[in-house]
């Protein structure tokens, strides 16, 4: 589902904001036997704290890196995600055939960097999660939780992820989505929380007056490393 909330003319202040937000969406999770709240880090992270705090629930991280089309990194071609020894690589076909039109090598370097992010997944892993393993996920109710959804692909590599360590119910929750990205994730989502599903919007940005980056420190705070 796509939760309508009043939301500011003018977007949310930052990201503890709109985490406010989006926890009113959740609500009807609260109580919900093996909730977890998982944020992407590092920008989901301090949204997916407020919400875990609103529902009573604890918070964890999945990992996931951008694959980004060389020429314009920001530009997702694909993701890479892991948790608890899964992982899942989605690829952006539509970027993908605009990049094998301008090399002709696009599939082996989109690989190569596959690879690439998925040791900084598991490099970030243990930097978040030091010597201690993901909270149990099977047969609980998955909360994966971002600050904002672009084209989706790094939402859509998270839930699919987590989607092989089998919970009874996987959640996807984003404060604001542009274009059509809310409407690509089931599946492997169950159900989709999305404030700000049509927000119009050219970047998930655009949402917050103040959208800095989260350091590393503040999500290793904020899960309580």
């Amino acid at each position: 589902m796509f939760f309508s909330a009043s939301v500011p003319s003018a977007g949310w202040v930052d990201r503890a904001d709109a985490g406010r937000t989006l926890a009113v969406g959740l609500a009807g999770y609260s109580g919900t036997p093996g909730l977890l709240i998982l944020g992407l880090p590092r920008g989901g992270v301090p949204v997916a704290a407020v919400v875990a705090r609103a529902l009573s629930a604890p918070l964890d991280v999945v990992v996931v890196r951008k694959i980004g089309y060389p020429e314009q990194p920001e530009l997702a071609a694909g993701a890479v995600a892991g948790i608890a020894g899964t992982v899942c690589v989605v690829r952006n076909e539509e970027v993908l055939r605009y990049w094998r039109s301008r090399s002709p090598d696009a599939d082996a370097r989109f690989a190569a960097a596959a690879e690439q992010e998925l040791a900084e997944v598991r490099r970030r892993e243990e930097v978040f999660r030091p010597g201690t393993p993901a909270r149990p996920i099977t047969g609980g109710t998955v909360i994966v939780v971002d600050d904002g959804l672009a084209t989706g692909a790094t939402m859509r590599a998270a839930l699919g992820a987590v989607r092989q360590l089998e919970p009874a119910r996987l959640v996807a929750a984003a404060p604001v989505a542009c274009g059509s990205a809310a409407e690509l994730l089931i599946p492997p989502a169950d159900d989709v929380v999305v404030p700000w599903a049509h927000s119009g919007l050219d970047a998930v940005g655009l949402a917050y007056r103040r959208f800095g980056q989260t350091t590393d420190a503040e999500v290793r705070t904020l899960l309580g490393v």
